[in-house]
């Protein structure tokens, strides 16, 4: 497999999608669909990458800048067709070797296909190869046109093809491989005599099947590969499709997925084995889920580590670290910079954000814990609220290891509770409290007897109080 340049036309206007955003930067599974298209060609190792933009191009060049720094970017001001754009792309170039040219709104397109498409068109030595695939549902599509020996005589876009030609199913993909020399000869000579009034660069294969270069149809088995997406429709209907093919990957790694059509994995995710994955779980962004793992039902973990053994049930983390054997949930949200150590626990109605908790220690339900370390061993009371913002900035609070902080407990940061110190249930700590010492911050109870009966006669309080009073 040789390639010198790779072509990547990436400017149309995407009006179908009726969005403000770039079609091509639309996403399904965690990649854009340039970015689906550019991890396919990054496989190949191409000498030079050229991306056509046009259409939203500031934003379009500054994913490009990120996801493919290595990329040249080709402006395209006056979209002419892709004849047009294949032109600017190599203006000034020394078009050599084997040129690759395909859509930017492809996201089913591998690697391994794209480089068996170079392999095929290198190996039969053809000046022009086009990728094509049967379709059941063919239109949209240009068609692939045959002559009496099956070989390739021409593609005909939709709008220029005659009611029988509409009936043929075979389709251009929009992928195409070409000598360098001969497609820098061929593409001057296109012309804009058609329905649309653009070039073509399937014409190119018409002029150059003309003068007799060697021009092949290679077919891909699996039509879905090269499925485009020009609205939201078509999005969904690669997002499921996508969706389907990774699960199926996960599963054949050893992967349970209880439920494959309700659980989305980004492809950017990593799962290891003997991890099990509950119904309505979605995996997004770089999360990696290690050996042994339960993640859902109901859960959602955005560039997450979850490590080997950990549980996380209905509830939502993102750029979290949850430590060996930990478990998260139900109703639980991490929020980015929480870090859980092993055997921790964050439990139900629990919100982190910014918080370490040291290896062992709890945080079982109903409290929130905002930039703050906790230590080894220490367990957090129910409904116990970290206090870190003062209206201006934020503080932090510092537990330390095998502390006992009391249900109902307001901690006012900037605050230290020392090693083996307690807090009082329903206490407002707002000093430092020393290791080994309990911190009380609440008022001294009394009971006003005779209250309801005064304040609340006649109520079925004040009737329940007297009847107990005369039982004695």
């Amino acid at each position: 497999m040789t390639v010198q340049t790779v072509i990547v036309l990436a400017a149309g206007e995407g009006t179908r999608m009726k969005s403000a955003k770039a079609k091509v930067l639309h996403g399904v599974a965690g990649r854009s669909l340039l970015g689906h298209v550019l991890y396919a060609v990054d496989q190949l190792n191409a000498q030079e990458i050229r991306v056509v933009v046009g259409s939203g191009r500031e934003s379009v060049e500054a994913h490009i800048s990120q996801i493919a720094p290595l990329a040249t970017t080709v402006f395209q001001e006056h979209r002419g067709g892709t004849g047009h754009a294949a032109q600017l792309a190599l203006a000034g170039t020394n078009a050599q070797g084997t040129i690759l040219v395909l859509a930017g709104d492809t996201p089913m397109l591998t690697g391994q296909s794209l480089a068996a498409f170079i392999d095929a068109h290198n190996a039969g030595k053809f000046t022009a190869s086009v990728l094509t695939a049967e379709h059941p549902d063919p239109t949209g599509y240009g068609r692939i046109i045959r002559d009496e020996s099956n070989e390739l005589l021409k593609i005909v876009e939709e709008k220029d093809a005659s009611d029988d030609q509409k009936f043929v199913f075979e389709i251009n993909s929009g992928v195409y491989a070409f000598d360098g020399a001969a497609l820098t000869a061929s593409i001057g000579k296109l012309t804009n005599a058609n329905a649309q009034g653009e070039l073509y660069l399937t014409d190119v294969i018409g002029i150059l099947k003309s003068e007799g270069a060697s021009v092949a149809a290679i077919m891909i088995d699996d039509f879905t590969e090269i499925l485009g997406v020009n609205d939201r429709v078509q999005l969904a209907e690669s997002a499921a499709l996508l969706r389907d093919r990774i699960n199926d990957h996960w599963m054949r790694e050893g992967v349970t997925i209880i439920d494959p059509t309700t659980t989305w994995i980004d492809a950017t995710a990593s799962i290891s084995n003997d991890v099990t994955i509950h119904p309505g779980s979605a995996i997004y962004g770089t999360t990696t889920i290690a050996a042994g793992a339960v993640i859902g039902p109901r859960t959602t973990l955005t560039n997450c580590q979850v490590k080997e053994g950990a549980a996380v049930l209905e509830s939502i983390a993102t750029d979290t670290v949850i430590g060996e054997g930990s478990t998260v949930g139900p109703f639980t949200y991490l929020r980015a910079g929480t870090v859980l150590g092993d055997l921790t626990k964050a439990g139900a109605f629990v919100e982190m954000k910014n918080a370490s908790v040291g290896s062992g220690s709890k945080v079982p339900h109903l409290s929130y814990v905002g930039d703050a370390t906790i230590g080894e061993g220490s367990n957090i009371g129910a409904a116990t609220i970290f206090v870190n913002y003062d209206g201006v900035d934020k503080h932090h609070t510092t537990i330390g290891d095998h502390v006992r902080i009391g249900s109902d407990t307001m901690l006012v940061a900037p605050l230290t509770v020392g090693d083996g110190a307690y807090t009082a249930a329903g206490s407002v700590i707002t000093e430092d409290v020393p290791a080994g010492a309990i911190g009380v911050g609440r008022a001294k109870q009394r009971n006003v007897l005779g209250w309801v009966l005064r304040k609340r006669a006649g109520s079925k309080s004040a009737l329940a109080a007297e009847a107990k009073n005369k039982k004695g």
